[in-house]
């Protein structure tokens, strides 16, 4: 049995459809589908059960073993809101369940691929797995950073696998219900739909209109190496995940306009709330992952950004 938490979610849901693809439905997605929306992520998925988090925490807690053998879990289970300030409640959700899990592994030597975030990095030029270098702009940031933390020390001296990913910024399907999470292609596209324009912010961070940069990961990608780190046990630590190249703004949007065939660029004012709060710049630093044997390649925007715009917008056509 392999568990995959916040399965019914973005890149959780494409993780199960890959294992799918692979032969494997002994399957138990973990998730909170209060939002039942996200169910429509895992229609055309096979699993054997569903919990839902409130199951996993007081099964966790009692100290029990799953019913079947447990073959691998990948934790990609978290509040994901980056605009959320709720302190209490991020670090319940993204801390305190992710140690209870990590344990649960770690007692009985079961992989655990988790999922950490770039957002550890804040405003840092650097973009390197070393401790020491990470500088988190929000509690959603913090609440990852920490974990990564923990999970080195408890990793330390095991001989079990525990892997942490530090997703960029992941695109593609299934990640219409994260709303203003979602990914400034899903974000772009639909601006274009509705008004025929994309929207930037205006220059910041040292950059100008449009011009802030980001490394944009397709979620193909990430399900790739989470999928290969399943392949080799040997693996473990922290490793970046994107495609090493930053890309702007603008460009993601001209690439958007290019392929609708349509559409025009306006600059609007830099929010207040987000001064002194965003990324204005990453780009994964993958050398670790590379060092540890991934030898795949990234797609890049351009295929990437078509292959997900032509599955977005099929029943537009």
């Amino acid at each position: 049995m392999i568990v995959v938490t916040g399965g019914a979610g973005f890149i959780g849901s494409n993780l199960v459809r890959a294992l799918n693809a692979r032969g494997k439905e002994d399957i138990l997605v973990v998730d909170d589908l209060t939002d039942g929306e996200k169910f429509r992520n895992l229609s055309d998925c096979r699993i054997m059960d569903y919990w839902d988090i409130g199951e996993l925490d007081v099964f966790l807690r009692s100290d029990r073993d799953f019913p079947l053998e447990v073959e691998a879990v990948f934790h990609q289970g978290a509040c994901t809101d980056t605009t959320n300030t709720d302190g209490r409640f991020m670090m319940e959700n993204n801390f305190r369940y992710s140690k209870q899990l990590l344990h649960y592994c770690l007692d009985r030597l079961i992989p655990c691929i988790y999922a950490s975030s770039a957002s550890v990095y804040g405003v840092s030029r650097r973009f390197e797995e070393e401790a020491g270098i990470e500088a988190p702009l929000n509690v959603y940031g913090y609440s990852k950073f920490l974990f990564d933390e923990y999970a080195r020390r408890q990793r330390r001296g095991t001989k079990s696998q525990v892997v942490g990913l530090r997703y960029f910024n992941v695109y593609g399907r299934g990640e219409q219900h994260k709303r203003a999470m979602a990914s400034v292609v899903f974000q772009f596209n639909r601006q274009l739909l509705i008004g025929g324009e994309v929207k930037l912010f205006r220059g910041s961070g040292g950059f100008g209109d449009g011009g802030q940069r980001r490394d944009f990961v397709h979620v193909d990608d990430v399900v790739a190496v989470n999928l290969w780190c399943l392949d080799h046990p040997e693996v473990t630590g922290i490793f970046n995940v994107g495609t090493g190249r930053s890309r702007s703004f603008n460009e993601v949007a001209r690439i958007l306009i290019d392929w609708h065939g349509r559409g025009e660029i306006t600059y609007i004012d830099f929010p207040e709330h987000l001064q002194g709060n965003y990324q204005s710049f990453t780009e994964a630093d993958i050398r670790a992952l590379r060092q540890a044997g991934y030898t795949e390649s990234f797609l890049d925007l351009e295929e990437g950004a078509r292959r997900y715009l032509g599955w977005l917008n099929r029943d537009a056509a």
